[in-house]
């Protein structure tokens, strides 16, 4: 499998994927001057992953602020993890959001609802 290793910056988030633990982190920011330019070949590396997943998967979700582009890209991001049940892995998504950061909290639920993995709320301390 292709290395996944974006480093965060003040626009865009950190995104890996750390093979020895099977997990994928997202991390930081979300708002990418050009997010199509940007998540081409994010959306690719998970297209690939996805179709010959390991027997689990866990994706960290902590993401302090991302605009209306990114929020559907992560939508598509995570539509693509459903296949992994498909292919007889299992997936975890875990949603990081701080205690008082209602609108966090708010799109964790929203795309808890839309997606048939589970997806795991997890509030934190500042």
């Amino acid at each position: 499998m292709d290395q996944l290793n974006i480093n965060e910056t003040s626009r865009t988030p950190m995104i890996r994927y750390i093979p020895e633990k099977n997990k994928i982190e997202i991390k930081g920011k979300s708002i990418p001057e050009d997010p199509r330019d940007f998540f081409n070949p994010v959306l690719n590396w998970f297209e690939k992953f996805t179709s010959s997943p390991p027997e689990y998967t866990e994706v960290d979700v902590k993401l302090e602020y991302f605009n209306t582009s990114s929020s559907k890209t992560f939508l598509q991001i995570f539509k693509k993890l459903e296949n992994i049940p498909r292919k007889k892995g299992k997936v975890q998504i875990n949603w990081y959001f701080e205690v008082d950061d209602y609108d966090m909290k708010e799109c964790g639920e929203d795309y808890k609802t839309m997606l048939k993995v589970p997806f795991k709320m997890i509030e934190v301390m500042e």
